[in-house]
């Protein structure tokens, strides 16, 4: 397994070793002892999540203000633009972004820590992500920020306009959001 730090040094980009040959591959997706080898962190996950979406659906940016997660997220079918937002206001990063390209063929995974917003965009015709979080859904400490805030500026490689749920279409901007300290 190698990790990158990309543009937020506390976001990784986990690629992991592949064995493949003609009948198909074979990969880790994780491992606990090799995670903390690597990356130098300790973490327990307590949720996996699946879901499937459709070209154009973008999700995010979410984040949850009491009882946050970190997540290992990646790709099973398809693909998709990841991307994290630094929520900490005492962080130098603080409302800066990275983004990066997830799919089943890269095998690639990110990890998004604490603090941080997350979303993504698929860019195929359809999309599985998976993705492991210390701790588990609290739907009442979620909160979401607007995809286009232009506080933020990401550059989501979007074609036409996006698919948005209900909730992140009020997604609120950077400069009104509860964000952490």
């Amino acid at each position: 397994m190698q990790v990158t730090r990309i543009a937020l040094p506390e976001v990784l980009l986990i690629d992991p070793k592949v064995f493949g040959d003609d009948r198909g591959f074979f990969f880790e997706s994780f491992n606990e002892r090799t995670f903390a080898e690597k990356t130098g962190l300790s973490v327990r996950f307590v949720q996996d999540n699946h879901s499937r979406s459709a070209k154009n659906v973008l999700r995010g940016l979410h984040y949850q203000v009491k009882q946050p997660q970190g997540k290992l997220v990646r790709v099973a079918v398809g693909a998709v633009f990841d991307v994290a937002v630094d929520l900490r206001r005492s962080s130098p990063a603080f409302g800066k972004w990275a983004g990066t390209i997830l799919s089943a063929e890269n095998k690639r995974q990110l990890w998004i820590p604490q603090g941080f917003a997350h979303g993504f965009l698929v860019l195929s015709e359809s999309a599985d992500f998976l993705y492991k979080t210390t701790d588990y859904y609290a739907p009442g400490h979620e909160r979401c920020i607007i995809w286009n805030d232009p506080e933020i500026g990401i550059d989501w490689p979007l074609e036409g306009e996006p698919i948005l749920a209900a909730k992140d279409h009020g997604g609120k901007r950077l400069k009104e959001a509860d964000v952490f300290r």
